[in-house]
């Protein structure tokens, strides 16, 4: 990795501003050349109306923690990073607490990009498995 932990988290916090990233005060955790970790709180600002976790801020967590991941394997001066798939198997509700997003490289291609993200509670328990399929696309100059 190219980057320190330090300037990828300051990297996030600059980007996440008035994002939906922010509304869903979703911050970084950690990383490495395989991994990143971001983490949501879940309180009823990401709750159905029956008082558990909204899968769709579920897979915004995912989509948001994989797009972070293949962005630092990019030169974003060259390049711009855009989900092209996403896939989510919710498997548990949540009602409090955190739930925490782990994305791993499962392919890290020029073009294109494959990152598994493991959604788990403050317990550990498997929330959501989701897939994300990001392409970096040349910028026009």
């Amino acid at each position: 990795m190219s980057f320190s932990k330090e300037e990828i988290s300051k990297v996030f916090n600059t980007i996440r501003k008035k994002t939906l990233i922010a509304h869903l005060d979703i911050e970084f955790v950690d990383c490495s050349e395989d991994f990143m970790i971001l983490k949501m709180p879940v309180n009823a600002s990401v709750h159905q109306p029956d008082g558990v976790l909204h899968g769709g801020a579920t897979v915004a967590l995912a989509e948001t923690t994989g797009s972070f991941a293949a962005q630092i394997l990019m030169d974003l001066d060259k390049v711009f990073v855009r989900g092209i798939e996403i896939s989510a198997n919710h498997l548990k509700s949540v009602k409090e607490g955190y739930v925490y997003a782990k994305g791993v490289y499962l392919h890290k291609g020029r073009t294109t990009q494959l990152i598994e993200i493991r959604v788990t509670d403050d317990h550990d328990n498997l929330i959501s498995l989701c897939k994300l399929t990001t392409i970096a696309l040349p910028k026009s100059k």
